[in-house]
């Protein structure tokens, strides 16, 4: 089966040809690579710094969009329009496949039955610090499972943990259930794999399919992150609601004590508590930002112009 891969560009640097390069080694060879990318002027300076380069990847095809215009949903959905694959894979431009059976290992997944979606194992990057090993461990351990509507009594939340950092889509299944949400904030592979589960299929995740990836976020960035990922929970009541998201936490905790235990750090234990700290702060604030000024709000957000677009006369319906 065919299978193209839709990555969104931000203020692309030389390391997207390390990915796209690990793209063309794959043992299942991709389709087309589909570049959406935010900002022209950025990729053109790319291109200017890299002359040349983009003549090795014939695969690849580049369509811009401005920063107004991104959308983690939308754009993705827009990626999705222009591919003709039975299945589609959507990473973001700082993965990196581990090695050359990542896209075999997911189509692979996506052969089970009723599975609509498998996403990858993250392991932390080069660089990354003690505490974000331990939480790329602890979301993305070692052994594969297929998450269904039966295990909500016994996962809560993380049945519909999936992750577009890496994650491989049947196109059928796309179509029919509508495709990722086309105006969000954030959380659109929750949303999809969410509503997957609740149309009786599953989610698979595949720790054989492995990328490297991993993040150096401020405590006020965290903040930030979590705030939108409060918004789109409070936005999605439908999904989210009756679902404890919290409990994942505590856990996480619990594992951090005891790696960090394990491996004689407790020392970097009060950071990790500092650090979980802005993170719940930002997700309590993003799941109640109705009750919050709107320059609350748009300080608090680490994605501005999705308000601006919600604000638009075409977006009014999803202001209620």
């Amino acid at each position: 089966m065919k299978m193209d891969v839709i990555i969104p560009v931000y203020r692309p640097g030389a390391e997207l040809f390390l990915l796209l390069d690990r793209l063309h080694r794959q043992i299942l060879p991709v389709g087309n690579i589909i570049l959406m990318n935010t900002g022209e002027e950025h990729f053109r300076r790319l291109l200017r710094e890299n002359p040349g380069k983009m003549e090795n990847y014939p695969k690849v095809s580049v369509f811009h969009l401005t920063k107004g215009e991104f959308d983690h949903g939308g754009t993705r959905h827009q990626g999705v329009l222009h591919s003709d694959a039975e299945l589609f894979l959507t990473m973001t431009q700082d993965a990196l496949p581990a090695d050359k059976f990542l896209t075999a290992r997911l189509a692979e997944a996506l052969k089970g039955e009723g599975i609509a979606v498998a996403y990858a194992r993250q392991l932390p990057a080069a660089g990354a610090d003690a505490l974000e090993r331990i939480s790329r461990e602890f979301n993305y351990p070692g052994q594969s499972c297929v998450k269904t509507a039966a295990d909500l009594h016994t996962l809560g939340i993380k049945t519909y943990f999936c992750s577009n950092v890496c994650a491989a889509y049947r196109r059928d299944i796309y179509d029919e259930s509508g495709g990722f949400l086309r105006h969000t904030i954030f959380n659109e592979d929750m949303i999809y794999a969410a509503n997957a589960v609740k149309a009786g299929y599953g989610i698979a995740y595949c720790a054989d399919a492995r990328v490297f990836h991993s993040h150096h976020y401020t405590n006020l960035q965290q903040l930030k992150r979590n705030f939108d990922l409060g918004v789109s929970q409070a936005d999605h009541p439908e999904v989210f609601a009756g679902v404890v998201s919290e409990s994942e936490g505590k856990k996480l905790v619990k594992a951090a004590w005891k790696r960090l235990r394990e491996q004689k750090r407790l020392p970097l234990f009060p950071v990790f508590l500092v650090q979980s700290a802005f993170k719940y702060t930002g997700f309590l604030l993003g799941k109640h930002y109705r009750k919050l000024p709107e320059k609350w709000v748009l300080a608090l957000t680490g994605n501005r112009e999705y308000w601006a677009r919600r604000k638009a006369p075409e977006n009014k319906q999803d202001t209620a």
